[in-house]
């Protein structure tokens, strides 16, 4: 890839004003000075320093971050804090998506990524990835009710059958509902069609990906090794 738009990649200034920089010697490759934009960067092996700084790159990015209550799953918003507004160096440089949406009261797991192929497999229903979530609802509530056969709204005109889900029960009003669409208050909707309401929902996994317990609300860690 080329100098210049490797940089530029990772929002370092426009194409102009990196260009300027590597011109003023400001960029390095592997400890020697770089004066050429166009020179070809080998994104996993070489070492590219900006300012004195360290570029930290790498194809596959994966996020596991605790959404707190109250910041919402989007990339801009103009009256709420955001997912993304939690992401500090280096990772809000890269291009990253969010695998998952939560409402806005909804707590625990989401992922990030910035690639494409992984975002598909962790959100498209016909992947079998499973989205675990505890539930806690106002009163007593048989959860195995849920295995049946039923119609909620999508959040649109129109309605739909929600694909078989998998419950366990805690106690009479608390259960964990794993599902594998993520329609819109899904989980919520699920549980009124029988007379009841949500008044705590948790997302704790994704696939084979487990929420860190010790991870705090509002903080999120890279993920190396995984396999949804």
């Amino acid at each position: 890839m080329r100098l210049d738009r490797y940089l530029a990649n990772l929002k370092y200034g426009t194409r102009n004003e990196i260009t300027k920089k590597i011109n003023g010697k400001k960029v390095t490759v592997n400890g020697k000075i770089i004066t050429d934009s166009r020179y070809k960067v080998d994104t996993i092996k070489d070492k590219v320093t900006f300012e004195g700084l360290d570029i930290y790159y790498k194809e596959t990015i994966l996020l596991m971050l605790n959404k707190p209550s109250g910041v919402i799953s989007a990339n801009k918003d103009g009256l709420h804090k955001t997912v993304l507004d939690l992401i500090g160096e280096p990772f809000n440089r890269f291009d990253l998506k969010i695998a998952g949406r939560l409402d806005i009261d909804t707590e625990g797991l989401i992922l990030l990524t910035n690639d494409g192929k992984l975002l598909h497999k962790i959100i498209s229903p016909n992947k079998d990835v499973y989205k675990k979530y505890y539930v806690k609802v106002e009163s007593k509530f048989d959860s195995s009710k849920l295995l049946n056969e039923f119609q909620i709204k999508d959040g649109r005109d129109y309605m739909f059958t929600p694909l078989l889900p998998k419950v366990e029960e805690i106690n009479d009003n608390e259960f964990y509902l794993s599902i594998k669409e993520g329609k819109f208050h899904q989980v919520k909707r699920m549980v009124e069609h029988f007379n009841n309401k949500v008044v705590y929902l948790k997302r704790v996994s994704i696939g084979n990906i487990d929420l860190d317990e010790s991870l705090e609300k509002g903080r999120y860690k890279e993920i190396i090794d995984y396999e949804i």
